[in-house]
């Protein structure tokens, strides 16, 4: 996550005198990495990479305060300045201006104040600037407010025009799957369901909460009483709603990632000093506050020597509790042994030992912890690296025109067949671990089916078969799948692919679920299934699939050494008509095993129902006369004929 912060208002909250590349190289060393830092006018641009974890960085406020601590650190002079709002209304259970009902596993915190006599109007000139520099378009002084706030605190605010709000009423609840709400950009969505959304007291969606207000509450300039509205809500919800939306607000993008629910009241209090001194509204002294279950300080336990066998150093504990009180956390040593609270808005991520070792060794400096280079020599690679084989496969398959893709291994529950279900599933779509790749290939050529040319996909990953009161097996498996080749085509590339790897496996026919009838061939070599190829049922695609490990353990890298032959061939043609279910693989198959001196033989050309085989007769002892070829081939015919019923073309 990429943020914008201008020096000039971060200095608002971080009073010091080091210049912004020095702030920018300081920040980047122990925390927040500062990408480029850009001259705009008179001010310094910051681009800042948040990462998931910390997004109580992600604003002017979170910055500063992880700054000073930084700053600090390096023996820079700075002091932060807390924001202290100069409102100070009182947070109640209930109020006489707005009822409201909110599901608290949707919505952990909800407030909300009446602010009342408000003039709509634009913003102040600095205001406006500072929105224009983190890339949002000031539009009046109500919007604006919201806006300012969240770049600020990084606590996302919304305001309604609260007499749009029917009934005084707001229920905040899961949305229905086809429930319908028109947003502030004027587009209306059909909502799959699940989706986190209010309800006035008329029973319409005013709220598509977390990502964007509905247009039915929205404020516009004849708008005279404003309800100030400040929520966490359930951070999978939000996700979830802006994904399937292609909604990808600059709220949703913060609550996605589970803010610090304590932020609420101070973006509150923020929002109402503004509105006086921006909008000249009345707010009212009570601000509806329904929080159930507030932040209880998480308490971690950890010693001396834990911290610094894993730091590798030896750091006082004076110096450790200097580095922890910097970054906001509470703590006292009781001998040898340290206790810490964190602070609520690093609950997100500080929730054992070990991330307090982190914390100190950043700020410590990880450049400044010492280093190894590892002792002896470089070991050889493996001769025979599972890595290094998937890469011979991949290549062999690309030159014959294949394609890779790869495929998500969460797949819905239709994909699967007693498959694991995952606990923390982000929806349903991804909630079970596959145990074949054969759906997820179907679905890319699915995806592929405009196109005018034959294609071939193939994919190398790891299937999860289930074991009971155990994790899953984790099986690597090769599979492909092509349309518009003919079953002979298809055939061809395996034969190539398994040739290539000096196997010589036999094709035997059986029928599986999924596939065509008689549509299925077993792919087995020395008495082991290596894999399989047929033609599935949906859009009679040609599919295959082997185990990986199968593969690697059975394929030769080199071909065995065959000397020369001293004699030469006799090659001829037989064109044989074969009955209609006749398979030529067994015809060939049975070519071959008839008599030592047949050598080799192919399938070489089909018409209609005549199939021509080349036939090599050879010997090692002597060159065969016409007379001992003639004995073989016919003995040869009478067999074909008897067993498949085979007729020599004439």
């Amino acid at each position: 996550m990429n943020i914008l912060i201008p020096d000039s208002w971060l200095k608002d909250f971080l009073k010091t005198e080091v210049n912004a590349k020095k702030l920018g190289q300081t920040l980047s060393l122990a925390g927040p990495s500062i990408e480029k830092i850009e001259k705009q006018a008179n001010d310094w641009l910051y681009h800042v990479e948040i990462t998931t974890n910390r997004i109580d960085t992600a604003s002017v406020y979170g910055l500063a305060r992880e700054a000073h601590a930084i700053l600090s650190r390096f023996a820079l002079k700075s002091k932060f300045a807390p924001l202290t709002p100069k409102a100070k209304p009182a947070f109640v259970k209930s109020v006489d201006y707005l009822q409201a009902e909110v599901d608290h596993r949707l919505c952990p915190r909800f407030t909300a104040v009446l602010i009342k006599n408000v003039t709509i109007g634009p913003s102040p000139k600095l205001i406006q600037e500072r929105l224009k520099k983190v890339g949002e378009r000031p539009i009046n002084n109500v919007v604006d407010i919201s806006n300012y706030i969240m770049h600020e605190i990084g606590q996302p605010l919304h305001t309604f025009d609260y007499d749009k709000i029917k009934g005084a009423k707001m229920i905040l609840r899961k949305s229905r799957p086809g429930e319908k709400i028109t947003t502030l950009d004027g587009k209306t969505h059909e909502l799959p369901g699940e989706d986190i959304v209010i309800e006035d007291g008329a029973g319409r969606l005013i709220d598509l909460a977390g990502i964007m207000g509905g247009a039915e509450s929205a404020v516009d300039k004849n708008t005279k009483n404003v309800l100030l509205f400040v929520q966490t809500y359930n951070p999978v919800h939000i996700r979830r709603t802006s994904m399937k939306l292609a909604k990808r607000t600059q709220a949703a993008v913060l609550f996605e990632k589970s803010l610090d629910p304590e932020l609420v009241s101070l973006g509150l209090r923020r929002g109402l000093d503004l509105f006086v001194e921006l909008t000249k509204g009345t707010p009212v002294n009570k601000v509806l506050d329904l929080y159930p279950k507030p932040y209880k300080s998480i308490k971690i336990k950890t010693s001396h020597d834990f911290i610094n066998e894993r730091l590798g150093i030896k750091l006082p504990k004076q110096e450790i509790a200097k580095y922890l009180n910097l970054l906001g956390f509470e703590n006292r040593w009781r001998g040898h042994h340290l206790e810490i609270l964190v602070p609520s808005f690093r609950a997100g991520d500080i929730t054992i030992p070990e991330d307090i070792v982190e914390e100190v060794a950043r700020l410590y400096g990880y450049h400044n912890l010492p280093s190894q280079i590892m002792a002896g020599q470089i070991p050889e690679p493996l001769p025979d690296s599972p890595f290094k084989f998937e890469y011979q496969l991949k290549t062999l398959l690309y030159a014959m025109g294949g394609v890779e893709v790869y495929t998500f291994s969460l797949v819905p529950e239709e994909f699967t067949q007693k498959a694991l279900k995952i606990k923390n599933p982000l929806g349903l779509e991804s909630a079970y671990l596959r145990t074949s790749l054969q759906p997820s290939l179907v679905e890319a050529a699915d995806k592929n089916l405009g196109q005018l040319e034959p294609f071939h996909l193939f994919e190398i990953a790891n299937v999860y078969l289930p074991h009971r009161g155990k994790l899953p097996e984790e099986k690597m498996v090769l599979a492909g799948i092509m349309s518009g080749l003919s079953f002979r085509q298809a055939k061809g590339i395996i034969e190539t692919l398994l040739k290539r790897l000096n196997l010589s496996p036999t094709f035997k026919p059986e029928d599986k679920k999924g596939f065509l009838a008689s549509g299925r061939l077993s792919i087995r070599f020395n008495n082991h299934e290596l894999g399989e190829f047929g033609i599935l049922e949906r859009q009679e695609y040609l599919y295959y699939e082997f185990e990986v490990e199968s593969l690697r353990k059975w394929h030769q890298p080199y071909p065995a050494y065959q000397p020369l032959p001293k004699y030469p061939a006799q090659i001829e043609d037989l064109t044989l008509i074969l009955p209609e279910r006749c398979r030529a693989g067994e015809v060939l198959d049975f070519i071959l095993a008839f008599h030592q001196a047949i050598t080799k033989a192919k399938l070489i050309d089909i018409y209609q129902d005549a199939h021509t085989f080349r036939l090599w007769y050879q010997d090692r002892t002597k060159t065969l006369t016409d007379k001992e070829v003639e004995v073989i081939r016919v003995k040869l015919l009478s067999e074909l004929e008897k067993k498949f019923g085979a007729v020599l073309k004439t």
